[in-house]
């Protein structure tokens, strides 16, 4: 299962709750399709980008559930020229909220392992979103000799001293959360990541910090950027309105600018 030695990396990128799909992302429509989801596609469709890349996979979860879009439950989904979706069935067909996931995730590194040996090759890296694909990631990464990178995304440590400040009892965060389910596998992702991508110091400082398996030499602080294809300032006059034009008319020097 080496694969071919020449060809370029083989990125597997993990993202493993929520709706995920490569176009009209439906980001808001619960608690788990959000940032995370429009961040794991970006990642995958720019890293598609690099000449050294050969192919990237981002694993999620296939959903077959009359009340979410068919195409969760494809199993292969092309998003840019070497980078694909690919869905993953484990558990119940049907869409879970993210707390209810921890009980099938062995059997997703099952089908993941699978799914490597089938395409004959082993990923170069994994890299793991949250804590159930940290510690799906780093399972698997450790089976079969893998470098892994982690990126928290949020923190159950964090969450459960919010929770606390607001009252919340324990029994009542288990129930609702599996917080400590959580905790339990960022520390294992922790302990088994080779890198973790943090977006800011802060991050560092005063989240992962409360980790026991946390070393801040393998931090990377990687900034939030911004799409230039999408932001960027106007041309000269191309952001002008029809108005502009009607009032225009009246004036003298209509290209100075305004006072």
């Amino acid at each position: 299962m080496n694969g071919n030695k020449d060809a370029g990396l083989y990125l597997a990128l993990i993202s493993l709750h929520g709706l995920i799909r490569g176009e009209n992302m439906e980001l808001g429509r619960d608690a788990d399709t959000g940032g995370q989801v429009r961040y794991v596609i970006e990642l995958a469709k720019k890293l598609s980008d690099e000449h050294d890349i050969d192919r990237v996979d981002l694993f999620t979860r296939k959903i077959e559930d009359p009340k979410v879009d068919l195409v969760y439950a494809q199993e292969s989904e092309q998003i840019a020229e070497k980078s694909y979706i690919i869905r993953i069935p484990f558990g119940p067909k049907r869409y879970l909220r993210k707390e209810v996931l921890w009980n099938y995730l062995d059997s997703f590194s099952d089908q993941a392992v699978l799914y490597f040996r089938r395409l004959g090759r082993i990923p170069d890296v994994i890299h793991g979103h949250y804590a159930d694909a940290g510690y799906a990631g780093a399972q698997i990464a450790r089976l079969l000799a893998s470098p892994f990178i982690f990126t928290g995304h949020s923190l159950g440590r964090v969450k459960r001293q919010r929770l606390e400040e607001k009252g919340v009892s324990v029994p009542k965060m288990e129930a609702r959360y599996n917080i400590s389910h959580r905790i339990e596998a960022e520390e294992f992702a922790l302990d088994t990541a080779a890198k973790v991508i943090v977006s800011t110091k802060q991050e560092i400082d005063e989240q992962y910090e409360l980790y026991e398996h946390y070393d801040k030499r393998r931090k990377i602080i990687i900034p939030p950027g911004i799409d230039t294809n999408t932001f960027y300032p106007p041309k000269r006059f191309e952001g002008h309105q029809p108005i502009h034009n009607e009032i225009f008319r009246f004036l003298n020097e209509p290209y100075k600018p305004v006072i």
